[in-house]
């Protein structure tokens, strides 16, 4: 199966080179130039993957974010020539993967989006996927009224269907099936991002932010994800 990349970017350079790195890794690829067009392309084709640049004329990226999550858990991967903590963190808030800033290196996007896809296509197969690291698949994780399908990436609460990012539910997904093990925001981002971990705290922090107030009724209380203060997160059977 060719994978569809979605390029977002008002800029034509931008799309054009970022489309050619992606094309010659083998992906199909579209380009819009705002995301009004991004959504109407969304619409008519299979996008895998969407790479979202924020500072845009007629929709921005984070209305654009906002949007596509509405009903489509594809992978985004943010652009913007902002680096400051509080536009990665706005960015990661409305529902992207992950952020890159500008200027990239191509070749370092082109790993962020094969490491998406891997982890989005594989929550997607129906069968025959072996998770790494585990000896046998578990296709339910049941823990306290929280519900998470593996097979089919649907999670509910208490009957209620929650939406979650890839990004999000392989975080929840590597808690719930290690109950009662702590992980560092070290370890989270190395097992889920598979990556080294380089300055990437604030990152696992909004994300687990973000499932917290997804999952729980008082996320300040929380129900399910534990903090354990100086350590990391944990969720108990």
């Amino acid at each position: 199966m060719q994978e569809t990349i979605l390029i977002i970017d008002d800029e034509k350079e931008i799309r054009d080179l970022i489309g050619i790195y992606l094309t010659n890794e083998g992906y199909n690829v579209l380009k819009a130039a705002d995301g009004l067009e991004g959504l109407e392309y969304l619409e008519e084709n299979n996008v895998h993957l969407v790479v979202l640049d924020i500072m845009m004329p007629r929709l921005d990226g984070i209305q654009a974010c906002l949007k596509i999550r509405e009903s489509r858990n594809v992978p985004i991967i943010m652009l913007s020539a902002k680096s400051q903590d509080m536009d990665k963190i706005m960015g990661l808030t409305t529902g992207a993967d992950d952020y890159v800033t500008k200027p990239f290196q191509p070749l370092e996007l082109v790993a962020r989006v094969k490491s998406q896809l891997r982890r989005y296509l594989r929550f997607n197969q129906m069968d025959g996927v072996t998770q790494p690291n585990t000896v046998q698949r578990m296709e339910i994780i049941s823990i306290d009224g929280l519900i998470i399908n593996v097979s089919t990436h649907h999670v509910t609460v208490e009957g209620q269907k929650i939406k979650l990012t890839p990004r999000e539910f392989a975080i929840l997904e590597l808690l719930a099936r290690n109950p009662g093990v702590v992980f560092s925001t070290e370890k989270i981002y190395e097992q889920v991002w598979n990556e080294p971990f380089y300055d990437s705290e604030n990152t696992v922090m909004v994300h687990i932010r973000n499932l917290r107030e997804k999952l729980e009724n008082n996320p300040r209380q929380p129900r399910y994800i534990k903090t354990v203060w100086g350590v990391g997160y944990k969720i108990e059977q």
